[in-house]
């Protein structure tokens, strides 16, 4: 992905939240520590946690693009990112990293990579990549991109060696310019390397509407190969290609600037020829998987995957938001603007599912059930059409008692007919004039969507271009719901594979609250736990 953007362009697609939503008597910030705050159900303001606890993020600063990869030698995932701040200086996003054994705790690294020492140097910035492990000479490759404007060629590719992953050694002899095959020289990036059932290394390089092939048996020499075309007019970045069962994928993250569109998708195909195949003819070469291949919401991007041969994982940013004033952050503004989400922000986590037809979905990390193992009460604070279990009629609710800052929240909810609709709220209390839904929608009698809404007396209603992606509407009308959040990131599951990211400034220490929308549904199984 490219090194240099402007992440005050815009602010991430989402609802207004201020102050002035609050009619409590508490600080703004918090209620006084001083009085019984758990009984209350008035919603304020509070901050998120410098860094992350499981959505990862460092304490000053934020992850750009991961790059993850399996380290057989250490028997963990590294995942490098682009570290990015507030204030970048004038050479910027050196790599840093962290390590997991399960995708749901971390071990920093700090930096692992840096930038060019001055502005006159091919990698001043550094832009997305890849890192592998050669058996044949027992040394760490990162290939990365070497971003400067200065240069005649603004983006090229680069790398370096390492044997322990520590010290590394750039190799300022060696670099791949795409103008010396034909390619552009502004987008030139994000090389993705993975070994193919030819047994050579290959690498793909996203450049102007065409990804660039090379191939290698060493890693040190590389032959062009020939290209294959992205998405009719999208640019596509931060590719990963790799083999899992019987399928070759790509997952990619489609750049193309609307309200529909930008979000990490895959195609599928039987062979790695077939693969590059399928973007001849994107239209007809969808994933039979009901939503064209698209993996998660616009609040998840830039994504890679890894595996240690057993899972494979897959990482992605949350982004921040800004508001529209630059120095404003940590609030949900910009409601339906379709405009960019802001750049870098935390690293979210999910599993790959592979299913029978090779379609892929998202699900939890199994690690992250266990990671949040402490039982917390789930208490009704206030409801409205709700008895025994079960909501009726329009604007029925059940409200429950404030939150953690770290949540696993888990129910299930049976709809009494196909067309019934639910859904999810947070920052919510009974002075709430606008609060944020994630809602189960029938979009058909079988498909359902998860749309993301601003209600109340105050709300927009629906958020244009934070809504998910279609899926079957379960036979037995029964949702499995599994929501985790930390600090404002959350992400929600339906029935183990269905898969919701979303950033919601305000979760914790906060109300939340299932809604039913006209007919009935019925809730059970309702528990809450934290870290």
């Amino acid at each position: 992905m490219k090194a240099i953007m402007n992440i005050l362009s815009a602010c991430f697609v989402c609802c207004g939240m201020s102050a002035a939503m609050t009619s409590c008597s508490e600080d703004t910030y918090g209620p006084d520590p001083s009085k019984d705050w758990a009984g209350t159900t008035t919603v304020f303001i509070p901050t998120d946690d410098a860094g992350f606890n499981t959505y990862y993020t460092p304490a000053i600063g934020r992850c750009g693009d991961p790059m993850p990869f399996f380290d057989q030698k250490a028997g963990e995932f590294k995942v490098l990112y682009l570290q990015e701040y507030d204030n970048n200086g004038a050479c910027y996003h050196p790599f840093w990293g962290i390590a997991t054994k399960d995708g749901a705790n971390y071990t920093s690294l700090g930096e692992v990579l840096p930038t060019g020492t001055s502005t006159s140097e091919q990698d001043a910035a550094l832009g997305t990549g890849c890192a592998v492990f050669n058996e044949s000479d027992q040394l760490y490759y990162i290939y990365y991109t070497g971003h400067n404007p200065l240069c005649k060629n603004r983006e090229v590719v680069m790398r370096a060696t390492s044997a322990d992953f520590k010290t590394w050694t750039k190799d300022y002899i060696w670099t791949l310019k795409g103008t010396d095959y034909g390619y552009d020289a502004n987008d030139f990036r994000d090389p993705q390397v993975f070994k193919a059932d030819d047994g050579q290394w290959h690498m793909v390089i996203s450049s102007k509407l065409k990804f660039a092939e090379f191939k290698s048996s060493d890693l040190k020499n590389w032959e062009h190969v020939g290209s294959f075309p992205m998405i009719w007019d999208r640019m596509l970045e931060c590719a990963d290609i790799f083999k899992m069962g019987n399928w070759w994928y790509m997952v990619y993250s489609e750049a193309y600037k609307t309200s529909w569109s930008r979000k990490v998708k895959y195609m599928m195909a039987p062979s790695l020829e077939a693969l590059k195949a399928c973007f001849n003819d994107p239209g007809a070469n969808w994933p039979k998987d009901g939503h064209e291949g698209v993996l998660d919401t616009r609040a998840f991007y830039a994504a890679k995957t890894a595996s240690n041969g057993t899972d494979r994982y897959i990482w992605g940013w949350c982004p921040y938001r800004i508001g529209a004033d630059i120095h404003e952050k940590n609030t949900n503004v910009g409601a339906g603007d379709g405009n960019e989400p802001a750049w870098s922000g935390a690293l979210v986590c999910h599993k790959v599912i592979q299913h029978a037809d090779g379609t892929l979905t998202l699900g939890a990390v199994p690690a992250m059930a266990a990671k949040y193992n402490k039982e917390a009460t789930a208490s009704v604070m206030a409801s409205n059409g709700y008895s025994n279990g079960s909501l009726t009629g329009d604007d029925a609710y059940v409200l429950y008692n404030r939150l953690g800052t770290c949540n696993h929240i888990s129910f299930t909810v049976k709809t009494s007919n196909n067309w019934d609709k639910f859904g999810i709220s947070f920052v919510r209390g009974t002075d709430s004039k606008k609060y944020y839904t994630m809602v189960v929608n029938p979009e058909t009698e079988n498909n359902r969507k998860i749309n993301f809404e601003q209600e109340g007396v105050e709300g927009k209603g629906f958020i244009e271009a934070v809504d998910g992606y279609w899926f079957e509407r379960p036979a037995d009308n029964t949702y499995n719901i599994d929501i985790y959040t930390d600090n404002s990131v959350l992400v929600m599951y339906v029935n183990g594979n269905v898969c919701y990211t979303q950033r919601i400034y305000g979760i914790q220490k906060n109300c939340w609250s299932i809604n039913n929308y006209g007919g009935s549904v019925t809730i059970s199984d309702v528990k809450v736990s934290q870290q």
